[in-house]
């Protein structure tokens, strides 16, 4: 950062809440009660790695038990401490409340570079973090459920519930301790893809409604629009993948940590992972232009900017340059308080991190639902639904017969109705559900209300008027 006076992320989300705070009627007690961290858990613990003793950080936060448990991922990153932890934990209370999930605002993080140690060697450490927090309750699936965020992932996820069972071996309920697992561990179909399918959903949303498109200058639908994307990580990859491939969008910009990649006609989304797999970063990438700073693409011409990485990427030392008149936040934090003054002032619009990230603990829910009720989504009705479309069909092949050449039914229509919703398809609608009525709540708040100028506003006046009710309904 190269500004002095940037706020850091902890100050940023607390800014943002008390401009929200400041245009509701919340008694003042209230208001202090939902802005506070409950609880912060500092463990320090050593794994005997490499013939030595190594001694390492970890936190986890607990900012409101309005309801419970209390969800939020785990980051493993040398960055994490815990100021970012905490905000992290308050912004996940006000997406759950946003995205109508059962849950608190919960975050954790281990101070750690995954890149330097071997397979083996972290799951010894990250076995012994789940078991430092499991013994506290930190890691419980009545009380507290993790989930995967920068630096973790499904096998981190398995790792963790496989200890909580080896720690509770009579908990019927121990795989729902924790979400983001692997599919045959428990897991969920979708949830891999889910925080980016949120975001094509989120700006599916946006373009349905005139008035929006006019906040940011635009027209049209998704199709052929101009996106840049930063941060190829499971949330970019996904949310350009989708973007490109069904909605006809063009990712014209990819920034990683080696660098960026531009071409104006487009980038294949799918050949720049591969690439990133094999090599370690977008260097030496043959179909597009390479810049050995990707930076700049972040102010380069496009439509939509999304920042998928990390939090601060566009603050007051960059935002002035920014071009692109709607930014959507698939990371937590990309756009730091000052920036978003000055994006705001410049008319753009910024789709909040709150609201576009939120497809990730949606899908989380869907797991501990179905990891709860010990079946899988579909199971049940599935085939049943399928007979009643073959009726259908049945009715309809008998008068295409009686039609002979006046009428038939269109070509794919039979196979397309035939086929029953399965985990995949239900996760899916869930999903698309969820982002479409929260985006319009947002929405409704954000143009009936002169006082409310951008949808992050609107979000969090929704998100802390449900948490408010929630306390309010406790009897607190």
């Amino acid at each position: 950062m190269s500004n002095l006076n940037e706020p850091s992320f902890r100050e940023s989300v607390d800014l943002m809440f008390s401009r929200a705070v400041a245009l509701m009627d919340l008694p003042p007690g209230l208001e202090e009660k939902i802005r506070v961290c409950n609880a912060t858990y500092t463990v320090r613990f050593g794994v005997r790695l490499r013939g030595e003793i190594q001694t390492f950080t970890g936190y986890r936060s607990v900012h409101s038990e309005h309801m419970e448990p209390v969800k939020g991922g785990i980051r493993f990153s040398l960055g994490v401490n815990q100021d970012e932890v905490e905000a992290l934990a308050a912004l996940m209370t006000y997406k759950c409340a946003l995205v109508e999930a059962p849950f608190g605002g919960s975050k954790g993080g281990l101070c750690i570079d995954p890149r330097q140690y071997e397979e083996h060697e972290m799951e010894r450490i990250t076995r012994r973090f789940a078991y430092e927090l499991a013994k506290r309750d930190l890691i419980h699936p009545s009380q507290n459920v993790p989930a995967p965020d920068m630096g973790t992932g499904e096998r981190e996820m398995a790792w963790i519930a496989d200890q909580y069972a080896r720690m509770n071996t009579t908990d019927i309920n121990a795989r729902a301790c924790v979400t983001g697992k692997p599919l045959n561990a428990g897991g969920i179909a979708g949830r891999v893809e889910a925080t980016g399918r949120g975001v094509q959903y989120a700006l599916q949303e946006f373009f349905r409604d005139q008035r929006d498109m006019e906040q940011a200058g635009m027209t049209g639908t998704l199709d052929g629009k101009r996106v840049i994307v930063q941060g190829l990580g499971n949330v970019g990859y996904h949310a350009a993948k989708f973007l490109s491939e069904e909605d006809g969008a063009k990712v014209i910009g990819i920034i990683e940590y080696d660098g960026g990649l531009y071409d104006a006609n487009g980038l294949d989304v799918e050949a720049v992972r591969q690439w990133i797999g094999q090599h370690g970063g977008v260097k030496g990438y043959p179909d597009a232009t390479y810049s050995e700073d990707g930076s700049p693409l972040l102010e380069a011409e496009c439509d939509i900017l999304v920042p998928a990485a990390l939090e601060g990427v566009i603050n007051l030392s960059n935002a002035a340059r920014v071009q692109a008149p709607l930014i959507i936040e698939a990371a937590n934090g990309p756009v730091t308080a000052g920036a978003d003054e000055i994006l705001r002032k410049k008319g753009a619009v910024i789709i909040p991190d709150m609201y576009a990230n939120a497809g990730g603990v949606t899908v989380s829910y869907f797991e501990w639902v179905k990891n709860l009720s010990h079946i899988r989504f579909g199971r049940m009705q599935r085939r049943q639904e399928e007979a009643r479309h073959q009726l259908v069909i049945d009715e309809l092949e008998q008068l295409q017969n009686v039609m002979e050449g006046q009428w038939k039914m269109s070509p794919d229509f039979k196979q397309k109705y035939l086929r029953g919703a399965g985990e995949l398809e239900l996760v899916r609608s869930g999903l698309d559900d969820t982002m479409r009525v929260a985006y319009q709540s947002m929405r409704d708040v954000w143009h009936s209300r002169d006082d409310v100028t951008d949808l992050r506003t609107a979000a969090y006046l929704v998100s802390i008027g449900k948490v408010a009710s929630s306390y309010r309904a406790k009897g607190l």
